[in-house]
């Protein structure tokens, strides 16, 4: 357990596991990938209004980037920033690829059923995020792009994906401020793409901090110069 002051909660996530939280304006989330190898596939959407959440497009073309990392922000379909990525040691985070469900495990694992395997049953993300949109009124019309956090995948020339094994290390860490009031679904199913042919998702731990709100000289703010607009309606929404 930490003996920082501005961390209000902490909580370890089994690997193939869904957990969510509806971060308050001026929270943090750290993600700890304690084993190495993690993957941890993020839903965001705007807590006061579900209809608003996470634009894939619009964070990617405005930031003239195909993979997130520190400085970073999330923007919902409103323009605004959901959240941002204050820290970062991976350097790389995939927010192209998606996350894996019933089909695609069967195929990569085989049966994997609850009555055998009990907790280490094998879990996929479509389900799990599913159940967990159930618990707020919404269901899989719903769903949105997700940000695989400790994953890489590399876009080739030729457009194919290409993922990158052994990205994560243990011990790395990556923090997202909340910028609205945002609701975020972590899953920790494996990576779709992740070459294994054994079931063994991995855990990570998650530290829940206060932090300032961003100012003018945010670095999320500075990065990029839609960012500056960015931010701006996202503070004048909080009028």
């Amino acid at each position: 357990m930490t003996t920082d002051p501005s961390v209000l909660w902490e909580e370890s996530l089994p690997g193939g596991s869904i957990w969510s939280h509806v971060f308050k304006r001026g929270t943090a989330v750290r993600l700890i990938d304690t084993m190495g190898g993690a993957n941890v596939s993020v839903l965001f959407y705007n807590a006061d209004n579900f209809v608003e959440r996470y634009n894939m497009p619009d964070t990617l073309k405005c930031q003239h980037t195909a993979h997130l990392t520190t400085g970073h922000c999330l923007y919902s379909d409103m323009g605004r920033v959901l959240a941002s990525i204050t820290h970062d040691s991976v350097g790389w985070h995939d927010p192209l690829v998606g996350f894996s469900n019933r089909a695609s495990v069967l195929a990569q694992y085989g049966e994997g059923p609850y009555q055998t395997l009990r907790n280490g049953w094998h879990t996929n993300a479509h389900d799990l995020i599913a159940v967990e949109l159930a618990k707020y009124g919404m269901n899989e019309r719903d769903f949105t792009a997700s940000v695989n956090l400790f994953s890489k995948v590399v876009v080739e020339d030729s457009g194919a994906f290409r993922y990158v094994p052994d990205h994560s290390a243990a011990g790395s860490t990556v923090e997202l401020r909340s910028d609205m009031n945002t609701l975020m679904i972590f899953c920790t199913c494996p990576h779709p793409m992740a070459p294994a042919s054994e079931w063994a998702p991995k855990p990570v731990g998650l530290a829940i901090k206060s932090v300032p709100l961003p100012g003018a000289d945010d670095a999320c703010r500075l990065s990029r110069p839609e960012n500056g607009r960015g931010f701006t309606l996202t503070e004048r929404y909080f009028l």
